[in-house]
């Protein structure tokens, strides 16, 4: 019987983190936690989905000296932003109970740091991958793509720092970087398939195991 583990894919923006995740968990056949944070921070918040889009990783904060204060006593006010953050992490607390799983953003390995099971990863691209990105797939001029890459790159910087205490990408905190660009999302997805396999004692044909009582997975 296996025991329950998590992956969190923490990522770069335009990296392909999101599909090379989502691709990670088919491979390993368990679920994926992405959009359904966000349906949960709405449904629990009673706010528009597109407000929770709009305020999760995007509120710019000044930022903190790195450290691993626990959120709760590094705030200094509440905020719809922070009320998303808690209602995100204690669903993420929740899931992980459940059954193993992949858990993409949101400082899912600071939230999950404690889980003796995990293997935490970072996606990023270069530069000029992350540009071609930005102009082919999200259809900006190339001054446009420029600018929205260094938006958000700072948007995220200073999410991470307001939550976890340190940069998304800070080595110390992951157990595996990698560039989508090496290899692209299928055989990303595949090198890190094997990885989480070595790492947690998977066969080729693992399937999550089933909760008889519950019904639920673990």
């Amino acid at each position: 019987m296996s025991e329950r583990f998590v992956i969190t894919v923490n990522r770069q923006f335009a990296s392909h983190g999101r599909e090379i995740a989502k691709r990670l968990s088919e491979i390993l056949g368990v679920p994926c936690y992405d959009g359904e944070m966000i349906q949960e921070a709405a449904e629990e918040l009673s706010i528009p989905e597109h407000v929770v889009e709009q305020e999760e990783e995007t509120a710019v904060r000044q930022p903190q000296l790195a450290t691993r204060i626990p959120f709760a006593m590094a705030r200094n006010s509440s905020s719809t932003q922070d009320d998303i953050f808690e209602v995100q992490a204690e669903f993420m607390k929740r899931v992980v109970k459940k059954g193993s799983c992949v858990v993409v953003g949101r400082c899912s390995d600071y939230i999950l740091s404690d889980e003796p099971n995990a293997l935490h990863i970072y996606i990023f691209a270069e530069y000029k991958a992350r540009l071609k990105y930005c102009i082919d797939v999200l259809e900006r001029s190339e001054e446009g793509a420029r600018r929205t890459l260094r938006e958000v790159d700072a948007m995220r910087d200073s999410y991470s720092m307001q939550y976890s205490g340190y940069l998304a990408e800070d080595k110390e905190y992951k157990d595996i970087l990698i560039d989508s660009n090496t290899m692209g999302v299928e055989k990303t997805a595949q090198y890190l398939a094997i990885a989480a396999r070595m790492k947690f004692g998977l066969d080729e044909n693992f399937k999550p195991v089933q909760d008889y009582e519950s019904g639920e997975e673990r």
